[in-house]
């Protein structure tokens, strides 16, 4: 998992790179899909439920799964890029979110507020803990800043598969599931709070994919694979 998460770091930076205004999300998602394959990866997303796309690009109101196409950055964006890479056998899966030029304060507020809120919940991460207390450290850290975590996705366990058990929401959901599931040391976890600078509900848009906020204010997306170990967290995708 450390190489797969290498590899997605390397391509995360190239995308970040190219990543300036009049570039279209079509050509970043096929810079990184050719970066991928050039060093022996395999991208998660492409084909995955019918997903058309090697990564997820999604710009300002877009939470998340924005499709790459034709629209191109401007300046005064943000946007948030999505990358998973399975590496002989083994997934990982992280986010970044990005200023494109000069972004208002409120903007600026909410990549800084997404990206600690992950680090608030991978620094909560120790054996034999409830999954609930990660889930309570990225909610606290979201809405004492003024802003909202999305309730409709969350993040995950990782491993062979993108997608395993168990569920991490970024939200107390007051479930039994969660406050009694307990993770071991070895546990890995995509954790990824979606922070939103308004509401935390969301709509999907027609082409069945893009997520956007119902209030279409801007929202930001941060995520990390991390393993759970004996002596403390081991960021995959650091």
């Amino acid at each position: 998992m450390r190489q797969a998460g290498a590899i997605l770091v390397e391509a995360m930076a190239e995308a970040k790179r190219l990543l300036e205004p009049g570039v279209t999300t079509a050509f970043l998602d096929q810079e990184v899909e050719k970066f991928v394959l050039a060093r022996g990866g395999e991208l998660l997303f492409k084909g995955y439920r019918g997903f058309p796309a090697s990564t997820c690009i999604s710009i300002d109101e877009e939470v998340v799964h924005g499709i790459p196409g034709r629209r191109r950055v401007q300046a005064g964006d943000i946007v948030s890029i999505d990358i998973g890479v399975k590496y002989q056998g083994w997934c990982a899966d992280a986010a970044r979110t990005f200023a494109v030029g000069d972004v208002t304060d409120e903007k600026t507020r909410l990549i800084e507020t997404a990206r600690g809120a992950l680090a608030a919940g991978v620094e909560s991460l120790r054996p034999s803990m409830k999954l609930v207390e990660v889930s309570k450290a990225v909610q606290d850290y979201v809405e004492a800043r003024g802003f909202s975590v999305v309730r409709t996705y969350v993040g995950h366990g990782i491993g062979r598969k993108m997608h395993e058990e168990p569920q991490v929401a970024n939200f107390v959901d007051g479930s039994v599931r969660q406050a009694t599931t307990v993770l071991p040391a070895g546990c890995v976890l995509a954790i990824e709070p979606m922070v939103n600078a308004g509401t935390y509900e969301v709509e999907t848009l027609a082409n069945g994919w893009t997520v956007v906020t119902a209030d279409r204010r801007p929202s930001a997306h941060w995520e990390d694979t991390v393993a759970i170990t004996e002596d403390g967290p081991v960021i995959v995708t650091a």
